[in-house]
């Protein structure tokens, strides 16, 4: 496993310096974003092509990427069409003057690039060790799967159909699922890696992949997902009243 690993990092790595070169040329590094979910699916192809058996396990996870891998970055290229560089990538550019360069590609892009490695752990396992027939515990683990997807994509369909309509401009996103979390979209994505996990579980020391839904989901909850996103509404009003009442991440009931 260990060759394995060190072939997927290189590959990574390589592939996070390619876009960091193209982001540099289109002085945009929301393209780090549209790189995310394709690096999995980067991932899984190389994997499952390198193990060559295409077992049902094998396929039904590459499967499940791709179709990940794709829905996401096609969103996310559409929003980097429509408003341009995101606006948290945008203030760090501000803010780190002559060190963007470096820092962009240290603590953008490789970093990603690591996290991203993490998280496609229980890919790469699977894809990587003979495997034998799909069974029950499998089913389970493709509904999670499954459930997650819809909420992301449901989610994210809420919110662009939302922010088209004028008259929401400078509102806060309060209805749909956007009513039960206030961030059903990072929920969704969670739930989704916690089902791919479900899936490795099945292969040998599959177990051991628990660090990719446990990083990721610690990663949306604490550090580049809620946080960030948050920090921009700041003094506004009318989103400290719905955090005070809305659930960070894990769908609840709005608190009276």
């Amino acid at each position: 496993m260990g060759h394995i690993l060190l072939l997927c990092s290189l590959t990574v790595w390589s592939y996070m310096t390619a876009w960091f070169i193209l982001a540099l040329f289109r002085k945009d590094n929301s393209l780090a974003d549209v790189a995310w979910g394709l690096g999995f699916i980067l991932l899984a192809g190389l994997t499952l092509v390198r193990q060559n058996e295409y077992a049902a396990r094998q396929i039904l996870v590459s499967c499940l990427v791709l179709l990940w891998g794709i829905r996401l970055s096609l969103h996310i290229f559409s929003r980097i069409l429509k408003r341009g560089e995101d606006p948290r990538y945008a203030a760090w550019r501000a803010k780190w003057g002559r060190s963007f360069v470096p820092r962009s590609y240290l603590q953008i892009f490789l970093l990603q690039g690591v996290f991203l490695l993490v998280t496609s752990l229980p890919v790469v396992l699977v894809n990587s060790s003979p495997q034998k027939g799909l069974g029950a515990p499998d089913l389970a683990a493709a509904l999670v799967w499954l459930a997650g997807f819809v909420f992301e994509t449901a989610a994210d369909r809420q919110l662009v159909l939302f922010k088209k309509d004028p008259a929401n401009r400078g509102k806060i996103m309060t209805s749909g699922l956007w009513r039960y979390t206030r961030h059903p979209n990072y929920f969704g994505e969670a739930v989704m890696w916690w089902g791919i996990f479900g899936l490795a579980l099945s292969t040998r020391n599959g177990w051991m992949t628990a660090a990719s839904p446990l990083l990721i989901t610690f990663l949306l909850r604490f550090v580049s997902g809620v946080p960030l996103l948050e920090k921009k509404y700041l003094g506004n009003a009318e989103f400290e009243e719905h955090a005070r009442r809305t659930n960070a991440l894990v769908p609840g009931f709005p608190k009276r």
